[in-house]
């Protein structure tokens, strides 16, 4: 039977003795999650900016930028749905490490999808 873990592709990062768990939970759990689900947080946020801003296609890059930005930060259902589909894929292990920095895991993660997004536009 294939794991969530079997999905997921492989980053390669080097484990430093100097890294602190929160920085080896980003680098293995993280970022190979967030990597697998690229092309999902890419539709799903052009379908929001889509539905929120009818001149989306319109704007130039910077501005495009922006949107994503402020959209990610201070849409709590946008910025919901983008860790819920993260979330999704941990492990039960995982999850066990997660709830015990939710908030700074959660920042992280926004942190990275909105540098992915904003990565991803022209």
């Amino acid at each position: 039977m294939i794991t969530k873990l079997d999905l997921r592709p492989t980053v390669d990062i080097p484990i430093l003795e100097t890294s602190t768990e929160v920085e080896n939970f980003q680098n293995q759990t993280l970022r190979p999650i967030l990597k697998l689900q690229n092309d999902l947080y890419l539709t799903l946020f052009n379908s929001y900016a889509t539905r929120q801003k009818a001149d989306y296609e319109t704007l130039s890059g910077a501005k495009k930028r922006a949107f994503m930005e402020q959209s990610l930060q201070k849409d709590m259902v946008l910025k919901n749905t983008f860790i819920g589909i993260t979330v999704g894929l941990f492990t039960n292990e995982e999850l066990a490490v997660y709830v015990t920095q939710a908030k700074d895991f959660n920042r992280r993660i926004i942190t990275m999808l909105v540098e992915r997004i904003k990565s991803s536009t022209k």
